[in-house]
This record gives structure tokens, C-alpha cells and sequence, in this order.
């Protein structure tokens, strides 16, 4: 998505350790109109798809699940990071290992959100090495979901968790691909 790739080249920043910031538009502040785009996006990219909800993980994945799931008018269901007191103990859990933060985190669905053969699209915000993708492939799996495929807003090709995905037989599509840092400077899949 041209627009997109654009927008991290404009205010992206690069940080050692291979992680990329986009803060200005959706990790921190959000861009509601770059986030519809994005979700108009993932409309047509999974158009032909049967999707019932759209599975997300908080809290960066949110903002373009909600879009999609807007665009798809379908339900959006989130994988929390802690269980609240609120959730009953009817819960699907995976472990998460978050690179960013240096953290493992136990994500869940309470069980009443996720049923047998529904047709589920996950959406995250970047897969990178696809640790959080791998824990909602896991959630969905216990639920008995079909999984009609996995779209990001940007992956990091060359961290592995998108050819995991494809891996697992899934569908992938990523809004903006990088496949490299090189200089510190954010290089899409097909540029020069």
C-alpha cells in the first residue's frame, strides 16, 4: 500500500535492534483515516473470503482491527494480555513472547467470543518474528476456527513470522513489506 509505505518512510525511525517506530500514526497516536484506508485494504484483499470476526491481540493491533472488521462488518474480538477479574475462567490461553518489550505474556479469549468452524481473519499491527500471530493461530485453533488468513499492517520479512505463517498454510497479506534496515533506513520488498 503505497500510501502506507509513504507514511513510515515520512515519520518512521528506525531503532537498533532492528525494531521500526510508528509511533505518529499507530503505536501511540493513531491515524484514523490512514487506519480506514488500511481496513478498506484488507476489504479487498479478503474479499473473497467468508469472515465472521476478525481476531486481533491488544493493544497495537486494535486500531486496524476495528478498521477491518468495520469494512468486513463483521465482530472484532481482541486477545487480552492480562485477565482481568471481569473474564470468567472459560478462557482460550497462549503464550506470547513480546521482542519489543522483553516480555512473555500469557494472551486469552474468553471461550464465549470464539465458536467452533467460525471464520476468522487475524489482523495485527506488525508481524515481525510472528510471536503474537503465533499465539492467535493457537487461540483459534482451540476454538475449533477456521482461519481464513493472516494480514499485518507491516512485516518485517526478514525476521521470519510471515514465512511461519505461510508456513502453517495460511494466507498471508502485509500492507507494507520491509526486507531490510539496511543504513538505518526502512527498505520495502521490490524497491531498488
Amino acid at each position: 500500500m503505497k500510501l502506507l509505505e509513504e507514511r513510515i518512510k515520512k515519520d518512521g525511525e528506525v531503532l537498533d535492534g532492528d525494531v521500526l517506530k510508528i509511533n505518529s500514526f499507530l503505536n501511540h497516536q493513531v491515524d484514523p483515516k490512514l487506519m480506514m484506508q488500511c481496513g478498506e485494504e484488507f476489504k479487498r484483499l479478503f474479499k473473497d473470503e467468508k469472515i465472521d470476526k476478525v481476531l486481533t491481540c491488544e493493544a497495537s493491533g486494535i486500531a486496524p482491527a476495528i478498521m477491518a472488521a468495520y469494512q468486513l462488518g463483521v465482530p472484532m474480538v481482541f486477545a487480552r494480555k492480562k485477565k482481568p477479574s471481569t473474564l470468567n475462567d472459560a478462557v482460550y490461553w497462549a503464550d506470547v513472547f513480546s521482542y519489543t518489550k522483553k516480555v512473555n505474556n500469557k494472551i486469552c479469549v474468553e471461550e464465549k467470543f470464539l465458536h467452533k468452524s467460525e471464520h476468522l481473519l487475524i489482523i495485527d499491527d506488525f508481524v515481525a518474528h510472528g510471536e503474537a500471530v503465533k499465539g492467535m493461530v493457537n487461540i483459534a485453533k482451540q476454538a475449533g476456527c477456521d482461519i481464513v488468513g493472516v494480514g499485518a499492517i507491516v512485516a518485517k520479512t526478514f525476521q521470519g513470522g510471515s514465512e511461519w505463517v505461510e508456513n502453517e498454510g495460511l494466507r498471508f497479506e502485509a500492507l507494507a513489506k520491509i526486507d531490510s534496515f539496511k543504513n538505518g533506513q526502512v527498505h520495502f520488498e521490490g524497491e531498488e
